[in-house]
């Protein structure tokens, strides 16, 4: 197995540690910046918004690029993150589960890493931050990476000295120009004959397997 030295982080000051919120799937870009730091702090205290990663992400279906959303309930955008119900009077763990399957059934690895993501949508759960820190929890053990990690206790506007705030940073509008951590490298994936970039890291893994991870340090953006 290829060991790894973390790379110089994208800020002039080189702090050692980031500040991120937790996304569900994570893309490309969030991946790339959780291997540039030894430890990663997730935002537990903002509130929820919309039209991000936090509960969304992005896979390549055999048509199109399909966007799966985990619905949250209304009247709980105000609260904390932590406290963010997921509704489940819709059926998404299927719809997800089920799509995933019909876009990544044939890849080569699909069969592998499939099971650890099963038993994730077979879960009840009642809580995003909690759905979005186990699915992270297994993409960390599929790639290979170990970081100390933890949570926010409470909210700061400004972060502590010797954290990168990359909060709100990796978003869906960013195009290729605007990532912060990535620097696309192609790979072959499971439809299409035109790349697409920065989908969810599990588009990566079901195609690359234990090689995602190369292409994770060989698109570090410098």
């Amino acid at each position: 197995m290829k060991k790894y030295q973390l790379t110089p982080n994208p800020v002039e000051s080189q702090p050692s540690r980031l500040l991120i919120e937790l996304h569900y799937l994570p893309c490309l870009d969030y991946l790339s910046g959780v291997v540039q730091f030894g430890n990663v702090r997730f935002e537990a205290q903002e509130h929820y918004q919309k039209q991000s990663y936090r509960n969304r992400c992005y896979v390549l279906t055999a048509n199109k690029v399909d966007v799966l959303t985990v619905p949250v309930q209304q009247g709980t955008h105000h609260l904390p993150i932590r406290d963010l119900r997921i509704d489940n009077s819709q059926n998404w763990r299927m719809h997800h589960w089920r799509c995933l399957q019909a876009a990544y059934g044939k890849a080569p690895f699909f069969e592998y890493y499939a099971p650890d993501f099963e038993l994730v949508f077979r879960k009840n759960w009642t809580f995003l931050l909690e759905l979005n820190y186990e699915l992270l929890t297994i993409c960390l053990k599929l790639l290979r990476i170990d970081r100390q990690i933890d949570l926010t206790d409470w909210y700061d506007k400004v972060a502590p000295v010797g954290l990168f705030d990359a909060r709100s940073k990796v978003n869906p509008r960013n195009g290729p120009e605007s990532y912060v951590f990535h620097q696309p490298v192609a790979y072959s994936q499971n439809f299409g004959q035109e790349f697409v970039q920065n989908l969810s890291i599990i588009d990566l893994l079901f195609c690359q397997g234990p090689a995602a991870l190369d292409v994770l340090m060989a698109g570090l953006r410098k």
